[in-house]
């Protein structure tokens, strides 16, 4: 299946009104939720309830100068067996932040089935002003099934970039039958990992290191070695990453709120907002 869904996000005075300009099965979106100060909440689904062999799905998102908008799944994406024949399933990701706008892409994890195939590639372009918060989960597979990196291959490629240069460059292929993940030299004990991104272009150097050091004494405060490991670093220009390494899953959700809602009040003077999920 070859889908599209594509967003733009623009101001309407005060609030920041929702545009559809294509809706592709399984792709749907409902509605904007309102959110403190204006922003949208909107939220993402997947109708087919996960992503198929040979399924293409293209996710565009633009967000206008001095516009807001939160994104959230409503639920783990799946990432279903690879069927004989049929091409690796691949979902492309492009968002765009225009001057002073903020976008918050916040999805539930990526969880690959035994025997699963796919690529997932994101490109984010970032103007003057723009702030951008990310975070990313990725599970072993369907534990409670007996399923742990059981997956055939999985391509993982990130690009962040602001008009002047690229803030992000990340391109990784896991395939288990090839290189165990569980090897020292990958993740060891450890089964879950994590990512959080932050951007804020044209953001001094100097406040960035700060918020790195915050965010460095955060994760030495949450990291118990052997259960779960935290490390935050400042990037060359714009942003801050912080990564995580966990044998379980359970805390992982609340630690990325917290790293989220430290960078979020740094950066933007604001208390950050949970997405609202949809049952």
């Amino acid at each position: 299946m070859n889908a599209c869904l594509d967003l733009r996000f623009e101001t309407a005075g005060p609030r920041t009104r929702l545009c559809v300009g294509a809706q592709d099965p399984p792709w749907k979106v409902v509605r904007a939720f309102r959110q403190p100060g204006g922003g949208a909440l909107v939220h993402l689904h997947n109708v087919s309830g996960g992503i198929l062999a040979g399924d293409r799905l293209a996710l565009r998102v633009a967000v206008a100068a001095g516009a807001a908008a939160q994104l959230t799944t409503t639920g783990a994406t799946r990432l279903y067996r690879h069927r004989h024949g049929a091409p690796d399933s691949e979902q492309h990701l492009s968002l765009s932040v225009e001057e002073n706008a903020l976008l918050e892409y916040l999805p539930d994890a990526l969880i690959p089935f035994a025997g699963s195939r796919h690529s997932q590639h994101t490109t984010v372009s970032l103007a003057p002003g723009a702030t951008f918060f990310w975070w990313e989960l990725l599970a072993p597979g369907r534990q409670a099934m007996g399923e742990c990196f059981a997956w055939d291959r999985l391509r993982v490629a990130t690009a962040v970039r602001s008009h002047l240069r690229p803030l992000l460059l990340e391109d990784f292929l896991l395939q288990p039958p090839l290189r165990s993940i569980g090897s020292p030299a990958r993740l060891g004990p450890y089964t879950h990992t994590a990512a959080f991104y932050a951007f804020q272009v044209g953001r001094p150097a100097a406040d960035l290191h700060r918020l790195e050091s915050i965010l460095v004494a955060e994760a030495a405060a949450m990291s118990v070695p052997g259960v779960t490991i935290w490390g935050a670093s400042a990037l060359p220009s714009d942003g801050v990453v912080v990564r995580g390494l966990s044998a379980t899953a359970r805390d992982l959700p609340a630690t990325l709120v917290r790293l989220w809602s430290t960078a979020r009040r740094f950066l933007t003077g604001a208390e950050a907002v949970p997405p609202r999920k949809l049952k």
